[in-house]
């Protein structure tokens, strides 16, 4: 299906999000679409998949000028869109969650409906199993349920929002190889990205946002300080590799042993020191999450001694460990982080501490103003979180942190954001460790793992490597550690 985009604008308050687009995209092609945080390509996916309304502009489908006023006039026109966090319903099965908002609901069949998704499934290789709960699969999994519902509805045009953040290299692989395959049959492609290599390796075509307007378009063979150009109108370079690590220890483990229902970590035995960056790499679901969540006191090791200034907080409850110091930046920003309909300025009042009586509005005004601009977030302290783009809501996460910590710990901390965005967050996080604040992180980026860490840990089906030097190792080391060989 062929699509053309005429004069789209899109207001959001004084913010033109969307600035006089146009575009075209050729059915059976997979289309780039690339740009900063707050360019506005989420906004012109939302407007072509009828989650958000044009405020002037026009789409043809096929040539036929179409009206889409919500996402179940999109779906009826062969739009869906796979969002940055997956549409769907963590407590009920994966297919009740295909169900669900389809005309007959649960008096579907659903014999053959669990028949079809798993024909959909073994089509393109995933292993989805209509019966498991969706809140038990992984970012990725959850990711491959979306595409195979939308394609189950019968979409002809699929659009991806940042759908490479927070899933391993297999999954991504797997990934575009699945949407090599749609674009053969004839379906259109549109990959939303802020990742240079992705839109690279995949895409036919890249058109490239800058503030709102598409800044260029291009065509392979791709150059990247094109797209950099582009997208910024400037050069960016990362920064020498630099570290603040000091030989006092901040936290100590001692044969700590962790569980859930599905994997269990035993004997990790670990000296984190001041100042020091420490990057847990592995595949998704190897034990990074519980590790990082026992450190934050949210999971309870079932043996060993956490020793936190030489005190054992094994055992303690949550308040306890935020009270040393400690804070965590979850990678589900709007289920874990966040709090949809409450406002920047609620949020910078609710993770202070207060021991007035009354809050004072002008300083908690001031308060949201000077992180807004300190962490150079796209809103104002009156924007509730669920109206910022995913980088901005990351970005607003970050700047939540309390302004004295010991540890702080992230799952995913460039997830979303741009080159330039990601750069300058590590900059902000390294002047944390030069105040001697320790830093462990996740990230399915191993080039972000060597680059900033200090030293790194591998998970691996239950087993934690000894930390490597992350100046001495490389990602091919790393990524057959991740794989399972050389244990």
């Amino acid at each position: 299906m062929n699509i053309e985009l005429r004069n789209i604008h899109k207001w959001f308050g004084k913010v033109h999000a969307n600035d006089d687009i146009s575009l075209k995209i050729t059915s059976g092609t997979i289309q780039g679409i690339l740009g900063e945080n707050g360019a506005g390509k989420s906004t012109l996916m939302k407007i072509l998949s009828g989650f958000i309304h044009a405020d002037s502009g026009e789409i043809l489908l096929d040539g036929n000028l179409v009206k889409i006023k919500s996402p179940d006039d999109a779906i009826r026109l062969g739009i869906g869109m796979l969002h940055q966090d997956p549409l769907d319903f963590p407590p009920m099965r994966v297919i009740d969650n295909f169900l669900l908002g389809q005309h007959g609901g649960l008096f579907l069949n659903r014999t053959q409906v669990e028949k079809q998704i798993q024909e959909l499934s073994q089509k393109f290789g995933f292993q989805i199993n209509p019966d498991a709960y969706v809140e038990t699969l992984t970012v990725g999994e959850r990711q491959q349920l979306e595409i195979l519902r939308l394609l189950w509805m019968g979409v002809r045009i699929l659009i991806l929002d940042e759908p490479t953040t927070g899933i391993s290299a297999n999954q991504k692989e797997k990934l575009f190889a699945t949407l090599v395959t749609l674009a053969k049959q004839d379906l259109t492609v549109i990959f939303v990205s802020h990742k240079l290599e992705d839109v690279q390796g995949l895409c036919d075509r890249v058109a490239v946002f800058r503030q709102g307007k598409v800044a260029g378009e291009l065509t392979p063979p791709y150059n990247t300080d094109e797209f950099i150009q582009l997208m910024f109108d400037k050069e960016i370079k990362i920064g020498a590799k630099t570290t603040a690590c000091r030989p006092e220890p901040l936290l100590r483990l001692e044969n700590i042993g962790i569980e859930d229902y599905r994997l269990r970590l035993r004997n990790i035995n670990l000296t984190l020191y001041r100042g020091e960056i420490l990057g847990l790499a592995g595949m998704e679901g190897s034990g990074q999450k519980l590790f990082l969540q026992m450190l934050a006191g949210i999971k309870r090791p079932v043996c060993g001694k956490i020793m936190i200034n030489d005190v054992n907080y094994a055992g303690k409850r949550y308040e306890n460990f935020l009270k040393a110091g400690i804070s965590y930046i979850p990678a589900s920003r709007m289920e874990e982080g966040l709090i949809p309909g409450l406002t920047l300025t609620e949020h910078f009042i609710l993770s202070e501490e207060h021991n007035e009586l009354l809050i004072s509005q002008k300083e908690a005004l001031n308060l949201t103003q000077s992180r807004i601009n300190d962490f150079r977030i796209k809103g104002v302290p009156y924007s509730k979180v669920e109206q910022l783009s995913g980088g901005n809501q990351q970005r607003a996460l970050l700047a939540l942190m309390r302004e004295k910590l010991n540890l702080i710990l992230m799952e995913h901390p460039t997830r979303g954001l741009d080159i330039e965005s990601s750069i300058w967050i590590w900059k902000k996080m390294k002047e944390r460790c030069a105040d001697c604040t320790s830093i462990v992180f996740i990230s399915a980026d191993l080039e972000e793992i060597i680059q900033y860490s200090d030293r790194i840990l591998v998970f691996f089906g239950g087993m934690v490597s000894e930390p490597i030097d992350a100046n001495t190792t490389s990602v091919d080391e790393l990524g057959q550690l991740i794989g399972g060989i050389g244990w």
